[in-house]
């Protein structure tokens, strides 16, 4: 069952933000002093009583001049986020007073006809409140003074948003079956490929690179199994970030691969692969993470090179997901979104698979028979005494040695890339732990 939609409305630079953040008790949407940081919808589960759940969803600036030229994108984020509402906070500064953009919120909220709470943000102390009798005129009611930033007065806003919602919020839905982050350089057609996943325009998609800031995670479902689909700003070098929104959003980014069970590594077949494609590719695979390698814009390069010349070309480019597979995609006309879904739900199920102390015995003497590590100087003549897997996410094989010296980092890729022939997990990063024998004591 979907959650009932609560969305937070106001001019820029009131704070929506910060109340999403102060909500929810969680850091979810970037929070800066610039005007027009937030420019697609970013939405989270809120608890509004025992069991119930709303999902709270941040909006950007109303009467925004973005400037980028994204002003036409915003307000129609703005629409979409109104329209699946069943109630809005309308937030202001409650140390300003009203303003002209407070009454075109105010008017263009009447229009909506929904539920709605006035939400006096910025008010740091008791004696501020007197402040607020101007916001009557507004026709919202009494407004609720909070302060964002230090979470005060956040406890009514939910109590209240709990009231007016009575009967309609609902059990938390289940959780995604698969978190899939999508990263890739700016401009490569991230929010593209989500939109056509998500069947709907869910993130803002422009020419103008740098589009999107903010980590935006999209629920879809496909084959009755819900997915978390996280959109990520377009990454570039360090030197060339702009201001402290772009550092912020390459932050979210990194830390969306994190929380990620599954990457999409989004690259641009229309132009050469880039280092910050490389830089990410190293990101990734220092994290052991499942990654799907997406050649988006394959329309654009189709006939200047085969699939088969394309994948042998990542491969020498990026030798640390050379077990990654690939999926050629033009998001715009949606060729090969669904399959890159399906791609990753089968790197997914890999990653959780387990093989028996057995099986996995009997696949090692195999290979150590057709190549044992190399007897240094110095060491004892080399031995696995023992193997197991101890672990999933990634599948993580440990190997018992009587001495660790004789298998080096050229021995221990060769051990990965035949493990990874023979076992279930052939698509996905293995980590290998080699442990010496413990004495009896």
């Amino acid at each position: 069952m979907s959650l009932p939609v609560v969305a937070i409305v106001g001019r820029p630079n009131v704070g929506k933000s910060s109340l999403l953040n102060a909500l929810v008790r969680q850091r979810i949407a970037i929070v800066d002093p610039t005007p027009g940081v937030t420019r697609d919808r970013v939405s989270v589960p809120l608890l509004v009583g025992e069991s119930s759940y709303v999902e709270l969803v941040d909006t950007g600036g109303m009467g925004i001049e973005d400037s980028a030229g994204l002003t036409e994108h915003v307000e129609a984020q703005i629409d979409y986020a109104l329209a699946a509402a069943a109630m809005v906070l309308f937030v202001v500064d409650g140390r300003e007073g009203i303003t002209p953009l407070d009454r075109h919120v105010a008017e263009r909220l009447r229009r909506h006809n929904k539920p709605a709470l006035l939400v006096a943000n910025k008010i740091d102390a008791p004696d501020q409140t007197y402040e607020l009798a101007d916001f009557y005129a507004l026709g919202f009611g009494d407004p609720l003074a909070v302060s964002a930033a230090h979470a005060l007065g956040t406890a009514d806003v939910v109590e209240a948003i709990g009231k007016t919602l009575e009967g309609a919020a609902a059990d938390r839905p289940a959780p995604a079956v698969m978190k899939l982050a999508v990263v890739g350089k700016r401009n490569a057609g991230k929010s593209t490929l989500i939109n056509a996943l998500a069947g709907e325009d869910r993130v803002i998609v422009s020419q103008t690179p740098g589009t999107t800031r903010d980590s935006v995670d999209v629920t879809v479902e496909f084959g009755g199994r819900r997915f978390t689909l996280i959109d990520t700003a377009g990454v570039r070098k360090k030197r060339k970030m702009a201001d402290d929104v772009e550092f912020y959003g390459h932050t979210r980014a990194m830390k969306s691969i994190r929380r990620a069970d599954v990457v999409a590594l989004v690259i641009d077949a229309s132009v050469p692969i880039s280092r910050v494609d490389k830089a990410l590719a190293g990101q990734i695979a220092a994290q052991h993470k499942p990654v799907l390698l997406v050649v988006n814009k394959w329309d654009l390069a189709r006939g200047k090179a085969a699939g088969e010349d394309y994948s042998d070309y990542l491969a020498k480019t990026f030798p640390e997901l050379a077990y990654a597979p690939l999926s050629l995609t033009t998001a715009t006309r949606g060729t090969n979104v669904r399959r890159t879904v399906r791609l990753a739900e089968e790197l997914y199920d890999q990653a959780r698979t387990r093989v028996t102390t057995g099986q996995l015995n009997a696949e090692l003497e195999e290979i150590l028979a057709a190549r044992g590590p190399s007897h240094k100087a110095g060491t004892k003549p080399p031995k696995v005494l023992y193997a197991s897997q101890i672990g999933t996410e990634p599948p993580t094989i440990a190997l018992v040695v009587n001495d660790v010296r004789s298998f080096d980092g050229g021995y221990r890729r060769y051990l990965l890339n035949r493990l990874r022939e023979r076992l279930p997990f052939a698509e996905v990063p293995i980590r290998l732990v080699i442990r010496p024998r413990r004495g009896r004591k």
